[in-house]
């Protein structure tokens, strides 16, 4: 069966995808500055994946991302440019949206939320991804007591997340690292949250972003993801937030 759903998806891709994929690991190392992709979000822009599919091998996989990236994330994206198309929304920012989703359209919210937590998704990966800088690193130390427990509530909230959704790392109004896990396209920023906050970092935990290499092994994924954890983008988020 999984043979036939990677044969499926294959013959799906279009060829733009397999164009992108022509750069080789070692021409794509994500040096990428969060602000480049941060802005496409307020532009309603498309971004480019800030690296080559195989780049975050062999803990993420080519056909993983080949298929996460082109197929889900190109859809979520194209299905909210059209859920905003001629409203209010086409003129705010992500923010202002998600500040108010639980007034919008259920399409503007699934879909908003797919493409903004994608982005930010993308952007806090790399393969051999350093450490957190010393000034988030300290935060981390006052807030969790030491990184490897913040490794630990953090992989908590992706492994306890019932069906689909997402685990965080963000930063409160009050400059406050705090984890969090929302289902299905939820983020912190929206008011429909428990905990709201602006995300540092995140991990997605639907099936489609680990199913073709994990099979339904979704805690063997998760450790795999502190390899390719891109810590100067966090770092750099958190800074901004916190003067």
């Amino acid at each position: 069966m999984i043979r036939f759903i990677v044969a499926t998806l294959l013959f799906a891709l279009p060829l733009s995808s397999c164009a992108n994929n022509s750069k080789s690991k070692s021409d794509n190392s994500n040096n990428l500055k969060t602000v480049q992709n941060m802005k496409t979000l307020n532009k309603f822009e498309f971004p480019k994946l800030p690296y080559a599919y195989d780049a975050l091998e062999p803990h993420i996989d080519k056909m993983t991302m080949e298929v996460h990236y082109s197929k889900h994330h190109k859809a979520y994206f194209n299905n909210f440019v059209a859920a905003i198309k001629g409203t209010e929304m086409e003129k705010m920012t992500m923010e202002e949206i998600f500040a108010n989703i639980s007034k919008l359209p259920v399409a503007v919210r699934n879909n908003g939320g797919g493409f903004y937590n994608h982005v930010i998704f993308w952007e806090n990966m790399k393969l051999d991804g350093g450490k957190p800088s010393e000034k988030l690193a300290k935060a981390i130390d006052a807030t969790f007591g030491s990184l490897d427990e913040l490794k630990k509530q953090f992989s908590d909230a992706g492994k306890t997340r019932f069906g689909s959704g997402w685990a965080w790392l963000s930063v409160n109004s009050n400059g406050k690292l705090f984890i969090s896990s929302t289902p299905n396209q939820d983020n912190p920023l929206m008011d429909v949250t428990e905990k709201r906050g602006t995300p540092i970092l995140t991990m997605d935990v639907w099936e489609h972003a680990y199913y073709l290499k994990y099979q339904n092994k979704r805690p063997d994924y998760i450790e795999a993801f502190w390899n390719v954890i891109n810590w100067d983008v966090v770092s750099e988020r958190y800074d901004s937030l916190v003067k």
